[in-house]
């Protein structure tokens, strides 16, 4: 006998069972929570906040006081394996109370059920193409209630709030897939994240390209000869300082052999004062001079230093690493400073990135002349190259490309560097495509925050914060999974929902907010849209029931996989 249920969450349905195969669910039920169980399992109100996110809501109270209440919903909750919601106080006080071993721990069985999909695209890939970036979560500037919030850069302003350091991952079959998110202090400044953005990208996809050890030792022998000036000049100072010492000594002396004297001549001893004070500022100027020359010498041993950890550690990072990857990173200009750059190189890999010194802008402005051919690049864009280009002060060798465009009637100018094989000085317009394409990225934050409304921090305590960046990005992630697999394992007709067609925002606002009938029986669970629905006339049909999730979940996952190929063959 059928059984028939009403849902105003109708996308959730297909999504439950999808989350119930790939294990998330029984992973998530499976961390230990400090907390005690009333009407619901602490881990239940986990649950019930990613699904939350999963349909747009924007505040944490819409769970239980929306339109139409998530907490209510029953069938969706039957979907997700649980007998029902909590309302929204009771995930505030569940997400108030975690601790950060808790969040960390919820946050590696997402990072456990994304491996299998991660995995899966990074075999079909020869490359992989990295993009980095930072982006602020504002609160209130007058709130005093959100832990660790500072005030920082945020959308072109200064605002109180926080900062999420991600990473996405070029995807064939996604488009864009999420690796990581960082939480830091809204003070934080991009400039000094770019690493932690590669090894959070690393530590995921567990591939690395060849350190560029070579270049490196190279850097390290110029470096210590670039020291020999300062060497010789401190020798000359220590030699120059104990000249003027000595010359104080005898000033000394012969002022007091007059003062002893039984006939003293008061205007040479005046002379000698004097010329004392003189020898004292000498004293100081040696002094002050060979201190500078020293402390540069200090900070040199120290950047020295750290030059040959990393050389030993990129040694190391090769001799682990028998199959290492050709890899992509693009950064904004945030994160182009010329250590950061070094640094890429360094770890292997290509880069693309605007450059964060506006001097070289400068200077690249002045070596174009009325004869200089600007290209084409963009409807509001030109350029310009120069390859094997050496910065002042940097220890290798770029290709550049001044960029001109138009904000308004004001013309602006910035300046792209890359390093690596691809010989991009030889197609600007390839160039300019290439690194605009990050755009992926930006649009991602972008679907971060008015899709899934990461913007709106539900929550007030920094563990649960971090632990709502994690499902956000995990979220955007799921959907697309869910696409695939919908499209793998629901009946193919002129009614059929055609779900690849969407957009995630419309899954997420539409499709997933929209009333149907759920009607399971032994032939299987047919989703099936309102008449006064957007989507009227269509369903999703499931011809045999969704299982739960094996103890060895990835099972499920492999055969999800094999659907898959199937497909892209």
């Amino acid at each position: 006998m059928a059984q028939v249920e009403e849902t105003q969450h109708a996308l959730l349905i297909p999504w439950g069972q999808f989350a119930q195969e790939i294990g998330l669910i029984a992973g998530i039920e499976a961390v230990q929570l400090k907390q005690k169980t009333v009407d619901h399992r602490p881990q239940t109100k986990v649950l019930e906040f990613l699904v939350a996110i999963l349909v747009g809501t924007k505040h944490l109270q819409d769970i239980s006081r929306a339109a139409h209440p998530l907490d209510r919903d029953t069938a969706v909750a039957k979907a997700w394996g649980q007998a029902g919601w909590a309302n929204y106080t009771g995930i505030s006080r569940t997400m108030k109370q975690l601790d950060w071993a808790e969040s960390q721990a919820l946050v590696t069985v997402l990072e456990q059920v994304s491996q299998p999909f991660l995995k899966r695209e990074l075999s079909l890939l020869s490359r992989l193409e990295y993009d980095g970036d930072l982006t602020g979560l504002p609160v209130s500037n007058t709130s005093k209630s959100y832990p660790g919030a500072a005030y920082g850069h945020m959308s072109d302003e200064i605002r109180l709030g926080y900062q999420a350091g991600l990473v996405s991952l070029d995807s064939p079959t996604y488009g864009r897939f999420w690796l990581s998110v960082e939480h830091h202090a809204g003070d934080t400044v991009s400039c000094t994240q770019a690493e932690n953005l590669i090894l959070a990208a690393e530590q995921r996809t567990e591939q690395r390209p060849r350190r560029r050890t070579e270049l490196l030792k190279q850097r390290i022998e110029a470096f210590v000869n670039s020291r020999k000036p300062a060497e010789k000049r401190l020798a000359t100072q220590q030699a120059g300082l104990e000249v003027a010492r000595q010359a104080k000594v005898e000033t000394l002396n012969q002022l007091r052999a007059l003062q002893d004297a039984p006939a003293q001549k008061p205007s040479r001893i005046a002379t000698l004062e004097r010329r004392c004070v003189r020898r004292d500022k000498a004293i100081a100027v040696a002094q002050e001079k060979l201190e500078k020359t020293l402390a540069w010498l200090r900070s040199h041993l120290e950047q020295e230093t750290l030059l040959r950890k990393r050389f030993e550690q990129f040694e190391h990072d090769n001799a682990e690493n028998p199959q290492p990857v050709c890899a992509c990173f693009r950064l904004d200009a945030g994160f182009g400073t010329y250590d950061n750059l070094a640094l890429l190189i360094e770890m292997g890999y290509e880069v693309y990135i605007k450059l964060h010194n506006h001097q070289i802008t400068n200077m690249l402005k002045d070596r174009v002349t009325s004869e200089t051919k600007w290209n084409r690049v963009g409807d509001n864009a030109d350029m310009v190259a120069w390859n094997d280009f050496q910065p002042k002060n940097f220890p290798y060798t770029l290709d550049v490309a001044l960029e001109r465009f138009y904000t308004g009637q004001t013309q602006k100018h910035s300046t792209l560097a890359h390093f690596g094989d691809t010989p991009v000085t030889t197609n600007l317009p390839a160039w300019f495509g290439k690194y605009n394409a990050r755009q992926t990225i930006e649009a991602g934050i972008k679907e971060t925050k008015q899709v899934f409304c990461l913007h709106k921090l539900k929550v007030r305590s920094e563990p649960a914060i971090f632990l709502q960046e994690a499902l956000t990005i995990f979220a955007a992630n799921f959907i697309r999974w869910a696409t695939v697999w919908i499209e793998q394992h629901a009946v193919k007709d002129s009614q059929t929902l055609p779900i690849a067609a969407m957009g995630i925002k419309k899954q997420v606002q539409v499709a997933a907010n929209t009333s149907a009938k759920v009607i399971q029986n032994s032939d299987g669970m047919l989703v099936r849209f309102s008449t006064a629905s957007a989507f009227a006339g269509k369903q999703l049909h499931f011809p045999c029931p969704a299982k739960p999730a094996q103890t060895n979940h990835f099972f499920a996952l492999f055969t999800f996989f094999n659907l898959v190929a199937q497909k892209l063959r």
